[in-house]
């Protein structure tokens, strides 16, 4: 048998499997009389730690999956074009115009829309959004959502923990409509928009180094008074 790295790659494989240790390498070279450190040189891109070998791994195979499955950076918010897109087939309905002129009037009035489910409450003001022009961010509430999903926490990047804004806090510092669906399902852990849905604001107790405040005047938010609040339920009242 020669001593190519591809011929003892085989037969360690048909003696040992695809995981190799010193004492199973030793052995082979004892019984081909090989020398041992030849044999482990031959190895070194298989190597996984001390005294052990993967013969189905190599550096390279780990930088090509690495690279593979590297997920993209997340883009930033503030340069997303957040306007829905026109559905030339979309047909004007129940209070779609209230709703859009509740949108155009760039007036801080949070809006409850309730309704049959699947009739085109949400649909209706993403509609309203995409024909005035306005950006929209849609948030889908559920009995988990918390302070951590609405507005925002600490996440780790690069092994530091940086704060990330949630879409309240985007929507508030793009002056976007804020869309919270299915409101009816949520719990008491969305309280933190309280102080948002009054019109007074959120102050970021978190980021106590800068003591974020974020003011009022017509809407949410200094110095863009454009923000709209509209919030949709799952129920089946029939009513707006």
């Amino acid at each position: 048998m020669g001593l190519s790295k591809s011929s003892i790659i085989e037969c360690l494989r048909e003696s040992y499997g695809e995981s190799v240790n010193s004492a199973e390498i030793r052995a082979f070279c004892k019984m081909n009389d090989f020398n041992y450190q030849t044999i482990t040189n031959k190895l070194t891109d298989y190597k996984i730690g001390r005294g052990k070998w993967n013969l189905e791994v190599t550096k390279e195979t780990v930088q090509d999956l690495e690279v593979t499955y590297n997920s993209p950076a997340a883009m930033p918010a503030i340069e997303q074009n957040l306007i829905p897109q026109k559905d030339d087939s979309f047909v004007k309905f129940g209070n779609f115009s209230d709703v859009r002129k509740i949108i155009q009037s760039r007036l801080f009035y949070p809006t409850f829309i309730t309704g049959l489910s699947g009739n085109g409450k949400t649909f209706s003001v993403e509609q309203a959004c995409a024909q005035l022009g306005r950006e929209l961010i849609r948030v889908n509430i559920t009995i988990e959502t918390d302070e951590d999903d609405l507005i925002g926490g600490f996440r780790l990047v690069d092994g530091n923990t940086v704060w990330h804004n949630g879409p309240v806090i985007d929507a508030l510092q793009r002056g976007a409509v804020l869309l919270l669906d299915e409101l009816d399902l949520a719990s008491n852990k969305i309280m933190c928009l309280q102080s948002i849905l009054e019109g007074k604001g959120v102050f970021l107790k978190k980021l106590v180094s800068s003591f974020n405040l974020l003011l009022v005047s017509k809407s949410l938010l200094l110095p863009t008074p454009r923000v709209r609040v509209l919030m949709t339920d799952a129920s089946l009242a029939p009513t707006f």
